[in-house]
């Protein structure tokens, strides 16, 4: 198992911690992953951080799909790819409908043909085979809806790639992992629970790899993103913690469509979920915070002394889990997690 710094996107203070990266990509980590909301962009950030390092590699966990045209997404990873040297790793998300069309002004419409469609553009341009020209429900290109100029005429990227460029999927639903074990590199799960989650996405990820011929599972790479903190004291890890799952469970999504609402019951946490996110809806983020249980912190973060979070990797690591993107506060917990995972 290896592994990647996750940084995230900014909150209300802008900043970007040059100096965790360097010493990640000094300890020898794998990767380093930028995220975006409706804040900070990713791709920014990840410039910024290739232009400053040497060896590790670059990857957006992720890049919000309807925020940008397939070929827009393709010509910046290109781009990125090809300046750091073959670095780059594009992690791709549908995102969720109060982004979508609260934020981005896109319709939500349905997420999985819209990720078969991008995916599926984008594998196109990378290729370079023929111009581009796909006819889907999402996407048209050329366009030829009623208010086209008729001008628009297939093209074909200019630039000839020399880099491979690995492409991964957040999903977290079964039919969305499915599609990902079909379609892409790599899996991006959020709030990835090692004791229960193989259990529960087992069926979705071996149709996926049916459908999509993969004979050899181990060339899938699964990358969940998890908070991190070594700390002897494990209560404030714990309570460090809680404000994100409590945004997430209670807060990303409205009543009746929240992704991390879902994945929290089907954890087995239905009656907290419901707590939490009635405290937060009800504008009482403090309350939704304490009512996190400590049992679901441990279960998908990583939180604890050195002997507690050395433990705790074993689960990680038989779980299949194959690159640990950790979302750590200090130095100190990069040096004790690469440590333990050598």
């Amino acid at each position: 198992m290896r592994l990647g710094l996750g940084l995230g996107y900014w909150g209300a203070k802008s900043g970007l911690d040059m100096d965790l990266v360097l010493e990640a990509e000094r300890l020898g980590y794998h990767s380093v992953w930028a995220a975006e909301a409706w804040g900070s962009d990713a791709v920014t950030v990840l410039t910024w951080v290739g232009s400053r390092t040497e060896r590790i590699r670059l990857g957006s966990a992720i890049l919000q799909m309807p925020a940008r045209t397939p070929a827009m997404t393709a010509m910046t990873a290109v781009t990125l790819n090809e300046l750091s040297s073959g670095r780059f790793i594009l992690g791709l998300g549908a995102s969720g409908p109060q982004v979508v069309e609260g934020w981005h002004g896109q319709p939500f419409g349905k997420p999985l043909v819209r990720s078969r469609e991008y995916v599926d553009i984008v594998r196109a341009i990378l290729a370079r085979d023929a111009p581009l020209v796909h006819d889907g429900p999402h996407y048209q290109i050329p366009y030829r809806g009623l208010d086209a100029t008729g001008l628009g005429k297939p093209l074909k990227l200019i630039t000839h790639p020399a880099h491979e460029l690995p492409i991964y999927l957040a999903s977290i639903g079964p039919r969305n992992v499915a599609l990902t074990a079909e379609i892409a590199d790599g899996w991006l799960p959020v709030f990835f629970s090692p004791d229960k989650s193989p259990a529960i996405y087992r069926d979705a990820l071996e149709a996926g790899f049916a459908a999509g011929g993969r004979t050899d599972p181990s060339t899938f790479d699964v990358a969940p993103t998890v908070s991190a903190i070594v700390a002897d004291d494990v209560e404030a890890a714990r309570a460090a913690v809680k404000p994100t799952l409590a945004l997430y469970v209670g807060g990303m999504g409205a009543r009746g469509r929240n992704f991390y609402f879902d994945l929290a019951c089907r954890y087995g946490y239905a009656d907290a979920a419901e707590e939490i996110q009635d405290h937060y809806l009800g504008g009482r983020r403090l309350a939704a915070t304490k009512a996190v249980p400590d049992d679901l912190v441990d279960e998908v973060a990583l939180v604890g002394t050195r002997s507690m979070v050395a433990d705790r990797l074993d689960t990680w690591r038989r779980a299949g889990v194959t690159t640990l993107i950790v979302n750590a506060p200090d130095s100190d917990t990069l040096r004790t997690l690469a440590e333990v995972v050598a």
